[in-house]
């Protein structure tokens, strides 16, 4: 039932009605800013992102040929915005516990000793940094499939590549998190996963 819903909606904002277009935009923004987020590793350039992949959401709507489903095609939306500005500004900043917490983490253990939470939001930001030092195909893949938990199928779609060109991305940017995180002991122990 959700699914004509979204058709109708869909079909209302191709025609131009503003009402239909927010409310799309309404179910699926916050994972298009969590994407963005991921992706831009700071709060305002994600913003910007977002206000852009929603521009041309809305420019492009009546394009929109059904496909794939209307939110797979919203994130690659989002996604190509991101890669984007990314190339033009090459955004390397960290993300800080703040967009974290913006993004939806919370702490998995309230009951944390201040050393633990302190460790914890260390290795977060850490962790990161590393995924923002991704190539840029890498780092997009990483996010879709380990941060957002899309399949491989709907990477694929977002990323406009095949399954086993999105799964040796996956592959490869794992590696080299890998990397990155064995040469810090001090944070993820001898051997981190």
């Amino acid at each position: 039932m959700q699914a004509t819903n979204e058709q109708t909606l869909i079909q209302q904002a191709t025609r131009g009605d503003h009402a239909a277009f927010e409310s799309l935009m309404r179910q699926h923004e916050s994972r298009m800013y969590a994407v963005a987020l991921r992706m831009c590793a700071n709060r305002e350039d994600a913003q910007d992102c977002l206000q852009e992949a929603m521009l041309r959401v809305y420019r492009a709507i009546g394009g929109f040929k059904g496909q794939s489903s209307f939110g797979t095609w919203v994130y690659r939306v989002t996604m190509n915005t991101c890669l984007d500005e990314l190339r033009r500004r090459k955004v390397r900043a960290a993300s800080s516990l703040d967009q974290l917490v913006d993004s939806g983490w919370m702490p998995a253990d309230e009951g944390q000793t201040p050393e633990q939470y302190s460790i914890a939001s260390e290795q977060r930001r850490f962790l990161e940094k590393a995924i923002a030092s991704l190539p840029e195909d890498m780092r997009a893949a990483i996010v879709l499939r380990d941060v957002q938990g899309f399949s491989y199928e709907e990477i694929a779609r977002i990323l406009e590549a095949n399954v086993g060109t999105i799964k040796s991305r996956i592959s490869r940017g794992r590696g080299k998190l890998r990397e990155i995180l064995y040469k810090h002991p001090e944070l993820f122990g001898r051997y981190p996963v």
